[in-house]
């Protein structure tokens, strides 16, 4: 079991919910890997905490797919499929290709420079080799074309989705190889909505999540070719 990461504080939050944020983030950001086993005594140890807010969060991971109970091991860290992935990636195309056109036509000028602005700081992020701040500055760019519908029932449908769809963006987002397509991918995106061009914007859009799409299985099929799944 790796031992890169350490029990995260946060002010206001019961030690329970804090052990399963820290947990939770560990297996988003690819510190706990799929496929690797979650022992309590390992992990209470680690955290410096019990062991009841330990298996308290390996419940709520479990509810939410990031954790698998198999049976003989115990709880295992849930691993990347092609099966998983099409399907957070079918909804996420819908969705990014309506809020592509939406932001089309309802984009304000503050917000449109807003989003030249984070289009520029994620290629900056980019040069760095910290994935971390490139997903954050990935995220920011999207949450300000998000932002621009108005729509908070779409938001919310998004929102829903986010989680899901950040384990599988960061294992893209590590691979340096792509950070040049995805800086032109950005760069695309915002030439169609600047220009208020609905079907450019939603090719645009749906072919970021395409490329996403092919690219990660491309690594889960690689991944099983190797046995590091």
């Amino acid at each position: 079991m790796t031992d890169d990461f350490n029990l995260i504080m946060e002010d206001f939050l019961p030690l329970r919910d804090v052990v399963f944020n820290t947990l939770r983030r560990a297996i988003l950001t690819g510190q706990l890997k799929p496929g690797e086993r979650l022992m309590e005594v390992h992990l209470a140890n680690k955290l410096g905490v019990s062991r009841t807010p330990i298996r308290e969060a390996i419940r709520k991971l479990e509810l939410e797919g990031l954790v698998v109970m198999v049976p003989r091991k115990g709880a295992e860290v849930a691993k990347i499929s092609e099966k998983s992935l099409k399907d957070v990636l079918e909804v996420r195309r819908a969705l990014d290709e309506l809020i592509a056109e939406l932001a089309c036509s309802r984009i304000s000028s503050e917000q449109l420079k807003e989003l030249k602005e984070a289009a520029e700081a994620f290629e900056r992020a980019t040069k760095t080799e910290d994935t971390a701040s490139i997903a954050r500055a990935d995220v920011a760019f999207h949450d300000i074309i998000m932002e621009s519908t108005g729509n908070s029932r779409l938001k919310q449908l998004v929102n829903n989705l986010a989680e899901q769809m950040y384990r599988y963006r960061f294992v893209y987002l590590k691979d340096e190889t792509k950070h040049g397509m995805l800086v032109k991918e950005h760069s695309m995106i915002y030439d169609a909505i600047k220009k208020k061009d609905k079907e450019a914007a939603a090719k645009a859009a749906r072919e970021h999540i395409d490329n996403q799409e092919k690219a990660i299985i491309a690594h889960i099929r690689m991944e099983k070719e190797y046995g590091n799944d």
